[in-house]
């Protein structure tokens, strides 16, 4: 094994043991909780010795980790010192980890004007991009919720769904007009509040009696919206991220977009340590915190208009 392969074994080990899970680790990585256990067992393998063995608690570290712990928690803790300190010489680098569905469904679309003003500054992602993922503390992290970091905007949940899943309840004329259709939704991710989804809009506004869980549950908003655009099914899903599918017509609003569910908490963007001395990185926190406040104003524009025109007949909610 390589040094830096070691090193990556070493954080996926680590990250294990601190979440308990392979694939709360894997969250925490931005990678697949396959690739954490890869890694792991291929540390495992080169070593000749079990590390991590599962408990009532979740994973918990054999008693051969468990004598080397201190002093590998003490060497990420270094590690990160040092990637403060250096940088890696990366300083027109920005490594970011973002809610799944925030990076590709609104980050990303608009990095190229970004990039338009500022060509010298490269990203990575959720550990892809232009420059190779690096081992330690992020730069920036965007995610849902609240605690620290400052908030970006609030967004809207709505029910949306692709022009040929419409026609099949276009011509119902129920109360319960939703009974029986296809849903589709987002698990949870850990340690963070939950998304709004059918089950809270149906509650609000009616249409379903039962069922409101039921259908596909994918890991991330982006699956879930791409299966949507296959006709899969329907979504309740954040305003941010399909309003270009909207304007484009790839995706339909069911309601009229009053009918939506607004978010308890807003995105929230935490820089690390020494990110904020860094021009590349005020530069993109400024344009970013600009970007936001557009669509801020985007959302409350979109939430406040009239009847949508492409919609079912709309609900009148409930109290």
């Amino acid at each position: 094994m390589t040094a830096t392969t070691h090193l990556k074994a070493l954080q996926a080990l680590d990250m294990a043991l601190r979440e308990g899970a392979l694939t709360l680790a894997a969250e925490r990585l931005s990678i697949t909780p396959a690739a954490v256990g890869q890694r792991i067992r291929s540390l495992e393998d080169y070593l000749g010795l079990d590390l991590l063995v599962r408990g009532r608690s979740g994973l918990q570290a054999t008693p051969e980790l468990e004598a080397a712990l201190p002093d590998l928690r003490i060497a990420f803790a270094a590690l990160d010192r040092v990637s403060q300190s250096l940088n890696f010489e990366r300083r027109a680098e920005i490594h970011i980890i973002a809610d799944i569905g925030f990076a590709d469904q609104w980050l990303l679309p608009r990095l190229p004007l970004f990039r338009a003003v500022h060509p010298t500054v490269r990203f990575c992602i959720n550990g892809t991009g232009d420059v190779p993922s690096r081992i330690g503390t992020p730069d920036l992290q965007i995610d849902y919720g609240d605690g620290n970091g400052l908030p970006l905007f609030h967004d809207a949940f709505l029910p949306v769904t692709s022009p040929d899943n419409l026609r099949r309840v276009a011509d119902w004329n129920s109360v319960e007009v939703m009974e029986g259709m296809p849903l589709l939704h987002v698990k949870p991710v850990a340690d963070r509040p939950a998304m709004p989804g059918w089950v809270e809009w149906f509650d609000r506004f009616g249409l379903r009696a039962t069922g409101q869980d039921r259908g596909v549950h994918y890991s991330n908003m982006s699956l879930a919206l791409s299966a949507t655009r296959q006709n899969v099914g329907f979504v309740v899903a954040p305003l941010s991220q399909v309003e270009r599918d909207l304007r484009q017509g790839s995706l339909v609003a069911l309601f009229a977009m009053s009918l939506h569910l607004p978010a308890p908490h807003p995105y929230r963007i935490r820089p690390s340590q020494s990110a904020l001395s860094r021009p590349p990185i005020q530069r993109f926190m400024t344009w970013l915190t600009t970007e936001a406040e557009v669509t801020r104003e985007s959302i409350l524009a979109s939430t406040t208009q009239g009847p949508n025109p492409h919609s079912i007949a709309s609900p009148t909610g409930r109290t």
